[in-house]
Formats: structure tokens, C-alpha cells, sequence
């Protein structure tokens, strides 16, 4: 747990705006410890925040106030350099999670794990038992239902779930859109020392559910196109929509998008 001092201290880090929403700009180290110094931290991805954005006020509204926003998207990051003329740092997601797990204290921390399905549940329980020789508890892991694509999201299963773990973090692996806003709906109702980490499905990465994306890939850009040559039914319609942050962008710069 951090002192009172050391979280005000990362939390005054610069921020850099970009279509509304004030992205985090210190290190790696630094993001993982402002998160956990609790609340929420998302990660979104830039085709979720090219169709959520303005179509979804909940998903706005789950962005602008979580604790921590990483920029993760490489387009928005290119687009900077291109454009402000000004080199912004990216964290993606799968980058953070890798750090923040290395850095956790199995022994002592306990966490809720929330999953798409059962599939995946299993694989990423499984790569956390081979990385981390920790099993994780069978009452730990939530294999989440099929939530509304817009609007509010309530859980009261898994609230009562998060009410008796008494966890000190909360895993949402979950897809963009989505995770935030039960990211949102579980940050209000939790303790603020409670961290809350949305990232996608970057422990799907790991666990080789999804795509592999090696660091060289991620660190180039390249996750997108990995993405999309493993599973190119599903991704390559999800990168042709993300087009139209093209159109944010060019439109909105870095102020938030009117619908």
C-alpha cells in the first residue's frame, strides 16, 4: 500500500490530452505504481474508442474518470508525432499487465480474476500457475456473461463476489468497450485502495489464446497486424472500423468528440 505522499506524487505526473481524454505520460515503473495505489486503470484500444466513443456516453464517461489511462493505441501515438509535433509515450496493455504481474506479491495479494469464457479462464489460470508457480483460487475466477454493448453496466453477482474476496485487485480481461465500463460500475462501488485493471485481452495474449505478439511487435506497432493474420475474420472487419478515429482525429484533434 502506498502513503498518502507517494500516491499524490504519481498522480501529479503529466498527462497529455487526445480527444478528451488525458493520457498518462510517465514510465512503465510509475504507471504501475499509481495503479497500485488503487482505483482504476484502463487501457483503450483505438478501434474501441473509434466506435465507443461517441456512440456510448457510459464508455466516455468510464475513460474520463478512471485513475489511470494508458495510451495504448500505436495509431494515436503516430498520429501525434505526425501532426502535434509531439512524441507522446505509449504503454499498451499487454506491456503494463506483464510489468504489474511481475511486480506482484503472490504471497500476500489477493485478486479477482474476470474472464470472457471458460476457454480462456482456463488458459490464462494456467500460464499464471507456469509463470508465477501461484494457483489461483477456483473462487477467484469469474467467467463473465454476455454484458450490454451500450449503456450502464450492473453485476450484482460479481459485486458480491468482489464484497467477500475483499481483493486487493481485480482483473478484467475482458474486451475493449465492455471492460470499462464494468471497470466503472465495480470503481464505485469498491474500496479506493482496491486496484482495478482493464486490459483486454492481454492475458490471452500471454497464455497464447490470442495471437502471440513478441515485444519487438508490440513496441513496433505491429500487434494489430498479428492480430489480424491469426484470426483475420474476426480482427480484420474490428481494424477497418477503427478507421474512422481517422476521422475523429483529423476533426477533434485533441478536444472530446461531440456525437
Amino acid at each position: 500500500m502506498l502513503s498518502n505522499s507517494e500516491s499524490e506524487s504519481f498522480q501529479l505526473q503529466d498527462t497529455e490530452q487526445i480527444l478528451g481524454i488525458d493520457f498518462f505520460q510517465g514510465t512503465l515503473e510509475e504507471a504501475c505504481f499509481q495503479a497500485r495505489a488503487g482505483g482504476l486503470t484502463v487501457a483503450p484500444s483505438g478501434p474501441g474508442m473509434a466506435c465507443d466513443l461517441t456512440k456510448c456516453d457510459e464508455y466516455c464517461l468510464s475513460l474520463n474518470k478512471a485513475d489511470l489511462r494508458l495510451l495504448d493505441s500505436g495509431f494515436i501515438s503516430f498520429w501525434s508525432r505526425l501532426f502535434f509535433m509531439k512524441k507522446l509515450r505509449r504503454i499498451s496493455g499487454l506491456t503494463f499487465l506483464k510489468e504489474y504481474l511481475s511486480k506482484t506479491n503472490w504471497k500476500s495479494e489477493s485478486s479477482i480474476w474476470i474472464m470472457p469464457n471458460q476457454e480462456q479462464s482456463h488458459a490464462n489460470i494456467e500460464w499464471v500457475k507456469k509463470e508465477f508457480n501461484f494457483q489461483v483460487p477456483s473462487g477467484c475466477v469469474y467467467v463473465a456473461p454476455l454484458y450490454s454493448k451500450k449503456g450502464k453496466i450492473v453485476d450484482k453477482k460479481l459485486l458480491k463476489l468482489v464484497e467477500r474476496k475483499k481483493p486487493e485487485n481485480i482483473f478484467i480481461q475482458l474486451g475493449g468497450g465492455v471492460q470499462e465500463r464494468l471497470g466503472y460500475f465495480l470503481c464505485k462501488s469498491c474500496p479506493p485502495s482496491v486496484s482495478i485493471i482493464c486490459t483486454g485481452a492481454a492475458l490471452s495474449f500471454l497464455s497464447g489464446q490470442q495471437a502471440k505478439i513478441p515485444a519487438w511487435a508490440d513496441r513496433f506497432f505491429c500487434g494489430w497486424l498479428l492480430r489480424c493474420l491469426d484470426e483475420p475474420k474476426i480482427f480484420i472487419p474490428r481494424y477497418l472500423k477503427a478507421f474512422r478515429l481517422v476521422y475523429l482525429l483529423l476533426r477533434f484533434g485533441k478536444k472530446l468528440p461531440a456525437g
